[in-house]
């Protein structure tokens, strides 16, 4: 008797959308489809265009996604529409419209959603997967909503207990109607300032602010993105230091990387979209960061405790501040962190020895047994 070769994991790769990160959402799917395991896994490229129509890609053409000529990668709208929707047995069927009906059936196991930013990230389309009871990598709806709303996200993590800093939210409604209580909330906070959209991804609509004059062009500037903004307090003299999290093998504890660094290469110069995407930018990511035992040890607890209380399913990045006093602060989590082979999250991961093909495959099966349903 022959020992047969399981069947391979039928893996929808879901990426583009509707939200500014549609481009590195594309890059990071080139990514993705380049370094995944043939052997184990047969890719269903499932993309979402700028416009927002779902569209069916050749997983030959989805690895040829790379920067070039310094443009990131962009779906076009000339592609005929897809339709997604529920298959046999905890699976989900993807199928191209045509005038006289349905043509490339595919049917897939596991979503893998590679979209950043809203309408991917924040807990709508996660709510879609769970409608039509397929599985899927990454958080739920509350997990992924609440992780993308910076202001609910900083609520949520203060109220667990863990150490954040000062910030104010922003409603449209209070810029409209209570332009002054948004500026004497504002007063409490010390400068500088980062104002961003609050449910917005790398780093884009970000503005530093080191003087009243220059805020309200800044909370307009962001309101572009979303019309929710949080203005953070800036927090001096600290090193920006980042740690990758699993989820635990037979839903154990979460598994954290060694912790890494983002060093700019002036003072005033924040991580921002040219310096995470655009290779001229100066900007070092030291991995791992060098740094005390007992602050990475303090790093990594937290970062494991926030992935915990905050409810995180497959992956996050958590971004830390520590100052010269060694005291640890969280500054954000992502959900679906930037997933790029030169992004800090697979950087992280290959440095704690787990490579970026392996590192695509334990989140996979972390999502394939996974239960179904409320859990």
């Amino acid at each position: 008797m022959t020992n047969q070769t399981p069947a391979p994991v039928r893996v929808a790769l879901i990426f583009g959308g509707v939200s500014p990160e549609h481009d590195v959402s594309c890059l990071t799917a080139g990514g993705v489809a380049r370094a995944i395991d043939s052997a184990r896994f047969e890719v269903v490229g499932i993309g979402i265009t700028p416009s927002g129509r779902w569209v069916q890609v050749p997983v030959e053409e989805i690895k040829r996604f790379e920067v070039v000529d310094h443009r990131l990668p962009r779906l076009d709208e000339e592609r005929p529409t897809a339709l997604v929707m529920a298959g046999p047995e905890h699976t989900a069927q993807v199928a191209t419209r045509t005038s006289d009906g349905f043509v490339d059936l595919h049917e897939f196991d596991v979503a893998f959603a590679l979209l950043h930013g809203p309408f991917g990230e924040d807990g709508t389309i996660q709510g879609l997967f769970e409608m039509l009871g397929v599985r899927y990598v990454g958080s739920g709806v509350a997990a992924s909503a609440i992780g993308m709303d910076k202001d609910l996200m900083k609520r949520s993590m203060a109220a667990a207990g863990l150490p954040v800093g000062p910030c104010v939210a922003i409603t449209t409604q209070q810029w409209e109607h209570e332009r002054q209580e948004v500026y004497d909330a504002i007063e409490a906070l010390d400068y500088p300032l980062y104002v961003k959209p609050a449910r917005g991804g790398s780093s884009l609509g970000i503005t530093r602010v080191t003087d009243i004059a220059d805020l309200r062009a800044a909370i307009e500037f962001a309101q572009t993105f979303d019309p929710k903004v949080i203005v953070e307090e800036g927090f001096g003299a600290v090193r920006e230091i980042e740690v990758a999290v699993l989820g635990g093998h037979d839903r154990g504890l979460p598994r954290t990387s060694v912790p890494g660094e983002i060093v700019m290469d002036t003072e005033d110069k924040f991580y921002d979209y040219e310096a995470k995407y655009t290779p001229e930018e100066q900007v070092r990511l030291d991995v791992p960061a060098v740094l005390p035992e007992r602050v990475a040890s303090e790093v990594r607890r937290l970062a494991g405790l926030t992935f915990s209380v905050m409810g995180v399913e497959g992956l996050a990045r958590i971004d830390t501040f520590v100052d010269a006093d060694s005291h640890v602060w969280i500054n954000e989590l992502n959900t679906m962190p930037g997933f790029t082979t030169s992004s800090m999250f697979p950087k992280l991961w290959g440095a704690t020895g787990l490579a970026y093909p392996e590192l695509i495959a334990d989140l996979i099966d972390q999502a394939m047994t996974r239960p179904m349903g409320l859990r």
